[in-house]
């Protein structure tokens, strides 16, 4: 165990401010700009998001996956199907997000509903991928036990040498899920815990209304 005492670990944020005249009045343009600023100062996995999916009956479950897409549809990820995020986004279709930027001293949270994404467009991320990660993905049965590492790996030889002079071809379980946001909340850390945070929430008719709120 170490000696640190877990309470002392403290950072103070300092680099800037947030004000509704700064903010684009469409959030989804807004995170773009975000995650631009995020790539161009370094951040080392800008696309990075925590995703949190519910059973029927609440109880939550969370992970870090990535984002794929963005678009004014929403925010898109890749996954299994059958994995526990899969399964509890089919039984309850609703999904939060949050991606965190420490280098900017930023973070947002996304919440909406989810819909996965038609055959194509999995297909054709699923054929952007590297060939490895495109059978790593037709090989592992995310989520379900196995007996050993060595399980996977000669499922994945096996495939391997299936697909070597042909298309991996994508696994019906394996596809995209696009999050519609109907809540975004921008944050930017201050001095002394008076962190800004501007949350927008869809409207009836689909416009956004922007509020502040308390840190």
């Amino acid at each position: 165990m170490t000696d640190i005492s877990l309470a002392d670990l403290r950072k103070e944020y300092m680099l800037r401010g947030l004000s509704e005249s700064e903010m684009d009045a469409d959030p989804v343009r807004q995170f773009q700009a975000w995650l631009d600023a995020a790539i161009a100062a370094g951040h080392p996995e800008p696309t990075a998001m925590a995703v949190a999916s519910a059973t029927p009956d609440g109880a939550p479950s969370a992970r870090m996956t990535l984002l794929k897409g963005l678009d004014e549809c929403g925010f898109v990820f890749y996954t299994n199907y059958e994995s526990r995020k899969g399964r509890e986004l089919a039984a309850n279709p609703r999904a939060a997000l949050v991606f965190f930027w420490t280098l900017l001293e930023r973070q947002v949270r996304v919440e909406g509903r989810v819909e996965r994404t038609s055959p194509e467009e999995s297909d054709a991320y699923f054929h952007s991928r590297p060939v490895g990660s495109q059978i790593g993905a037709a090989a592992s049965p995310q989520s379900q036990p196995v007996p050993d590492r060595a399980t996977l790996e000669r499922r994945f030889a096996a495939l391997e040498s299936e697909y070597a002079s042909g298309e991996v071809t994508r696994p019906p379980h394996w596809g995209g899920f696009r999050v519609a946001p109907e809540v975004i909340e921008f944050w930017q850390g201050r001095p002394n815990r008076l962190h800004d945070r501007l949350r927008y929430t869809r409207q009836p008719g689909g416009a956004w209304r922007m509020e502040r709120l308390a840190p």
